[in-house]
């Protein structure tokens, strides 16, 4: 019986003009079959040999595409349930052969080895399967590729001769080659292959990391970061740094600084990054309104809404004017020429924002050349997923802080007003994102618009961070607002005091803050609760008038 393609019954050399004929051989063998008709398709049309196996085969002859079994190629069946079919010399011989090396073209000769020149393949979805809650062990052995890796990573070796295609995005760039050139470029070939080698490592990895906590009870971690930037230098200017991407930073999952595009400025810093970072997480919590967050060495100095994206700016710069000299600034709305003229006369590092109009990128770009402005694209809610914090020795890791209160309940006697319900969750908001140990107030500056107006943040005592730090700037901004009104300071003060919220991210384990925050003027407090004194902090609080909230969850950041 002849096959499709010329040549003998399985697929051994022939010097008959039919097989003499056939251009290139590619090998498919997929278990995901995106975009797979239109490449198999593609390459049918320049005359390409298909060699396939199991399911890929049934797809491409049900569609139509001609296609030669694996097993009439080699001359041997597909063995042990499938788990033996291209672990054979005439596969592995056709992907490593070097093409200008005479001893392996006579090798090949001899052994009847004929050259294979496109590989297409993607793995048994060993991640998809551990994935799933309860699967079984036997299921997870089963769904360890050992063909697809080896041929992998055989035609990855000789790259210099074989195209290698492991993820379907990459069909049209291949076969648009061959349909414009007649074959890859060596640039392709070369970006490819180190597509692959990064795939398996991946795969092999995530075998790793199942087996290691399924078999041996002792979890493993191993981490895939890519395209490494080499940095101005690091947090110092004696340091040096890289700025490496995940694996999926690009994915669309969630917009993050490593997938932003850069419209203007300079080079991004290691300090550049990490406060954008700490920028887009903070105002991340304030998506739903114009808003945003001022950065300074990871802390909000800066942090409110508006009724205009314009508005929020303001009010977010008056928060702290000294320490937003230098800042790193997100927002949460497409920054529009309005708010692109408050940075008028006003240094900033960074502005990260979803977007930005026509005319407000020009205005930016236009005021500095070093000004660094990042398009974030629509912001999201933050996602479930693992955080890492590398230490000498080791590596910790640790569930994204995706939660914002647990509980919200009053234990005191005086209560919290509704009307500032709306103030007392922003400035919840704020505190998640300052630096333990965290207090601060917040203001409403206007109806229903709120600011941060005291920040205390990383002291060793919360008590410092109080009476040192958020309290002074509080008494200091809200005398600025009295001179801007023309109103009596004092009075101004004290009134307002007497309407904001201050929170602290964790619990009084005494009584002092609260002491702190009435003789302060404030009368209203949130913090988680659950010390071993809450009850005392409560007496206290119930003796000196002051409502106090619990939320039921910590929100500590080192």
């Amino acid at each position: 019986m002849s096959n499709p393609y010329g040549g003998e019954e399985r697929g051994v050399a022939s010097a008959t003009p039919e097989r003499q004929a056939i251009k290139k051989t590619a090998l498919i063998s997929v278990s995901d079959k995106t975009g797979l008709l239109e490449f198999a398709q593609a390459l049918a049309a320049l005359d390409i040999r298909i060699l396939s196996t199991g399911g890929t085969l049934k797809f491409l002859k049900e569609k139509g595409v001609p296609a030669l079994a694996i097993s009439e190629y080699t001359g041997s069946p597909e063995i042990l349930d499938g788990r033996v079919k291209t672990l054979h010399p005439k596969i592995h011989g056709g992907l490593l052969g070097i093409r200008d090396n005479e001893a392996h073209k006579r090798a090949m000769r001899e052994n009847a080895i004929e050259a294979i020149d496109i590989v297409a393949v993607n793995l048994y979805p060993f991640r998809e399967t551990v994935a799933k809650p309860d699967v079984a062990l036997e299921d997870a052995i089963e769904n360890i590729d050992i063909g697809g890796p080896a041929m992998l990573r055989s035609s990855a070796k000789n790259y210099r001769f074989v195209t290698v295609v492991c993820d379907p995005a990459d069909y049209p760039k291949v076969s648009g080659e061959l349909q414009r050139e007649g074959d890859t470029s060596p640039a392709t070939r070369q970006t490819l292959a180190l597509k692959v080698f990064r795939h398996t490592a991946d795969y092999d990895s995530a075998i790793d990391e199942y087996l290691s906590s399924a078999l041996a009870k002792s979890p493993s971690l191993r981490l895939s970061f890519q395209e490494g930037k080499t940095l101005r230098y690091g947090e110092n200017d004696h340091q040096k740094a890289t700025f490496f991407l995940e694996r999926d930073a690009r994915s669309g999952q969630e917009p993050n600084i490593g997938s932003a595009t850069q419209l203007h400025g300079k080079e991004l810093s290691f300090n550049n990054l990490v406060d954008a970072d700490a920028a887009l997480e903070s105002v991340r919590e304030l998506r739903d309104v114009p808003a945003v967050s001022i950065i300074k060495h990871m802390n909000p100095c800066g942090y409110a809404t508006g009724a205009t994206l314009a508005e929020a700016f303001e009010a977010a710069w008056e928060g702290d004017p000294v320490s937003a000299f230098g800042s790193v600034i997100a927002v949460t709305r497409q920054v529009d020429l309005a708010t692109a003229e408050k940075l008028k006369g006003r240094f900033v590092e960074l502005l990260i924002a979803p977007g930005f109009a026509p005319d407000a990128l020009e205005y930016l770009q236009k005021k500095s050349k070093d000004l660094r402005i990042l398009d974030i694209g629509k912001l999201a809610p933050a996602g479930n997923r693992k955080v890492y914090k590398h230490i000498l020795g080791g590596m910790l890791v640790q569930d994204r802080d995706v939660e914002l209160n647990r509980k919200w309940e009053t234990p005191t006697k005086a209560v919290l007003p509704k009307e500032l319900e709306g103030l007392a969750l922003f400035t919840w908001k704020a505190c998640k994102h300052v630096k333990s140990n965290a207090i601060v107030i917040g203001q409403e500056y206007a109806p229903g618009e709120y600011t941060l107006v005291g920040m205390g943040p990383g002291q060793p005592n919360r008590i410092d961070s109080n009476l040192k730090l958020c309290q002074p700037r509080a008494r200091e901004n809200l005398r600025r607002q009295a001179e801007q009104k023309g109103a009596d300071p004092v009075a101004y003060v004290s009134q307002a005091l007497s309407r904001c919220v201050m929170a602290s991210d964790a619990f009084f384990p005494f009584d002092d803050n609260v002491v702190a925050a009435h003789e302060g003027g404030i009368r209203y407090v949130l913090q988680p609760g659950g010390s071993l004194r809450d009850q005392d902090v409560i007496a206290t609080a119930d003796r000196l008038g002051v409502a106090m909230v619990f939320t039921g969850t910590r929100h500590f950041r080192h």
